[in-house]
């Protein structure tokens, strides 16, 4: 794994809510670090209520990590679009976020530790 970006496993147990609903909780969370950016927490999709989630054609493509595909969130009251996204097919060097899902943080999503 390069030095710019670190994975290691989340301490403690992770929520995500959104539009006033849990989306998903966990004790088996990613954290990775990648430059001078935050940290982003990836939740196993197991552990997701994705019947919240509708898929996005929206995709961006980061050269450390590879292509990433996004999903939408849909709560009672309105839609976030692009709030979720998800390496399918991550680089090698970042093989241990495949199939896992990251959420932005901001107005209606709250990622925190619990």
């Amino acid at each position: 794994m390069t030095s710019y970006i670190t994975i290691r496993r989340a301490p403690g147990k992770w929520s995500v809510r959104a539009g006033g609903a849990v989306l998903g909780e966990t004790e088996n969370a990613l954290e990775l670090t990648e430059g001078d950016y935050p940290a982003v927490i990836y939740f196993p999709r197991e552990d997701i209520a994705t019947a919240f989630l509708d898929d996005s054609d929206y995709t961006t493509h980061c050269p450390h990590k590879g292509d990433a595909t996004y999903f939408s969130i849909v709560t009672k009251s309105k839609t976030l679009k692009n709030a979720v996204w998800s390496y399918e097919a991550p680089k090698e060097e970042v093989a241990r976020i495949k199939g896992y899902l990251a959420f932005t943080s901001n107005e209606g999503v709250a990622v925190e530790q619990l």
